[in-house]
């Protein structure tokens, strides 16, 4: 059986719209139009290069939680991770610096290149919640962690550690971590270490509330339907 084909009259065949398996027949299934607009891929990676550090930051807002670290700082990988696992963010580092001096450079740097990929990828924010807050707890420790995508950089950092290094990490990096991820990501973020005997239980709550509030900040809003959060018109 045929029928006539639409071009130069060439016969096609005419196929059964359901035909059975034992014939050896195919049915491709055809994508079903959609109303839904496409989600935008929050993406980006960031190198950065100086006399001192090379790093490559690659970030994926709307990721699982995924991590591959290689920074040559153990302490701060540990910290990252929880930022990735808590954030649902995958998160891709890899550092070389002169931590034959010390880690300041490499941390630093780290903060810095994390930032701008974090600008990249979350774009313009239309459409995002803007406002972030987390309170985590661990054991005897509490933090409190509150962000703001307001493109203005501003960091207040009030965490008194209990000791002045965790292993080899001199705690006061931790601040410097967050002053240079701010400034290159431009927002407002307030860390607050509310309690804690120990000094990790202290460092990890910080770094685990401020996963959770980048995940709250960047969530898509349905209610703003792409509009941007602001009564200025631009973050």
């Amino acid at each position: 059986m045929t029928r006539e084909g639409p071009i130069g009259g060439y016969p096609r065949p005419c196929v059964p719209l359901f035909a059975p398996r034992a014939f050896g027949f195919r049915i491709e299934a055809q994508p079903i139009a959609s109303s839904r607009p496409e989600i935008m891929t929050r993406k980006a990676s960031t190198e950065r290069r100086t006399l001192e550090t090379r790093i490559r930051v690659t970030v994926d807002l709307d990721g699982s939680g995924a991590s591959r670290l290689a920074t040559g700082v153990p302490f701060l990988d540990h910290m990252l991770d929880q930022v990735a696992r808590h954030g649902l963010i995958d998160l891709e580092i890899a550092a070389e610096g002169d931590l034959h001096i010390d880690a300041h450079h490499t941390v630093e740097d780290i903060g810095i290149t994390l930032g701008q990929a974090f600008a990249k990828a979350v774009g313009d924010k239309a459409g995002v919640r803007r406002y972030g807050h987390a309170y985590v707890p661990l054991d005897e420790a509490l933090s409190r962690v509150v962000i703001d995508l307001s493109g203005r950089p501003g960091l207040t950092f009030a965490v008194e550690f209990p000791r002045a290094t965790i292993g080899s990490f001199d705690v006061d990096l931790f601040r410097e971590f967050f002053q240079g991820f701010v400034n290159h990501a431009a927002v407002t973020l307030h860390v607050d270490g509310l309690r804690g005997d120990n000094a990790h239980h202290v460092a990890e709550t910080c770094f685990k509330a401020f996963g959770r509030a980048l995940r709250m900040a960047v969530e898509p809003d349905p209610r703003l339907a792409g509009a941007l959060p602001s009564t200025k018109g631009v973050l």
